[in-house]
């Protein structure tokens, strides 16, 4: 089937393809169980998206962009988990709060606030993960691995936000090597965090891999993999 230009058949057997990748590679993990695949679902039209929550059991979808995620929104299958995946700037909290399960690009006090002043006023507690700029590139927003386990402690200030853990991207085009590098290095952060958690964080959570380096993010301890082209083909802007 053709939906909105997308081949459906391609998406199952990407799906699978991922999946079974994703098993294999679990198996080396230190968790010892696979993370969630979290689809990226950036410029991907909603009808496609729901098709593969009916038809694939795709439960968690990620957007980067608020304005698209709120163009989606409403007719988003309500089965679906959807996380905040992209930079965020404090004047489009507003529009998250409520919205989202879980927001993965907490990188500095303002906007940490922010996201607490919104979810009290709206009588929630909304799960964030501080993001974290592992390679610690000029261009990349996140806080330093240095001061990454010291940021998410000072966010017990606020109480409308949950820190849940921690997100990363490395470098795009990396080797398989540098991969593994930079996500041991993330998962050491996340263990000590894990083991000082507070009483009111529950089951810690680590946003890494993508679509080109998500096997090894999954083998270096990752809870959650943000995957979008391995999945749904390159991105398109003509739909």
């Amino acid at each position: 089937m053709i939906i909105k230009g997308y081949d459906t058949d391609e998406i199952k057997e990407n799906f699978d393809k991922v999946r079974s990748l994703i098993s294999e590679a679990a198996a080396k993990s230190p968790n010892g169980k696979p993370p969630i695949l979290l689809a990226a679902t950036k410029t991907v039209p909603v009808e496609v998206i729901n098709y593969a929550a009916e038809h694939f059991g795709l439960t968690d979808i990620g957007e980067n962009r608020v304005q698209e995620l709120m163009e989606k929104y409403d007719s988003l299958d309500p089965r679906l988990r959807v996380h905040f995946i992209g930079n965020l700037q404090k004047n489009k909290v507003k529009y998250l709060i409520g919205r989202t399960v879980l927001i993965h690009s907490v990188d500095n006090t303002a906007l940490a606030a922010e996201i607490s002043r919104r979810s009290l006023a709206a009588g929630i507690v909304t799960d964030v993960l501080v993001e974290v700029n592992i390679a610690e590139e000029a261009s990349k927003s996140g806080v330093s691995p240095n001061e990454a386990l010291a940021f998410a402690e000072s966010l017990s200030q606020f109480e409308g936000i949950r820190v849940r853990g921690f997100m990363t991207m490395a470098p795009a085009g990396s080797s398989d090597e540098e991969y593994h590098k930079y996500f041991k290095k993330t998962y050491r952060i996340f263990i000590d965090f894990s083991a000082k958690k507070s009483d009111n964080i529950i089951e810690p959570v680590l946003s890494m891999g993508m679509s080109d380096s998500f096997i090894a993010a999954t083998e270096e301890g990752s809870t959650i993999v943000r995957i979008g082209t391995a999945l749904f083909g390159k991105r398109r802007y003509d739909i």
